[in-house]
């Protein structure tokens, strides 16, 4: 028998790496994003779009940043 692929429903979070949180949630806010957790000086935020995440990880500016991010299916 032949396995098939399974489908994908739907996008569960995006992740994305930044070097400067407080700029982040700043551009999200303007957009009207809700925060669910955190802010401008927390190491992590995330906000509820729906049934999907947007997250922001702060990475600290002298080290650089080697992932963009990750998604979550």
């Amino acid at each position: 028998m032949k396995k098939t692929a399974p489908i994908i429903e739907s996008i569960n979070a995006v992740t994305l790496a930044t070097h400067d949180m407080a700029r982040a949630v700043a551009f999200y806010e303007a957009l009207g994003f809700p925060i669910l957790y955190g802010g401008r000086e927390a190491p992590f935020t995330s906000y509820r779009l729906g049934a999907t995440h947007l997250n922001l990880i702060a990475v600290p500016a002298e080290k650089a940043i080697g992932w963009w991010g990750r998604l979550i299916f």
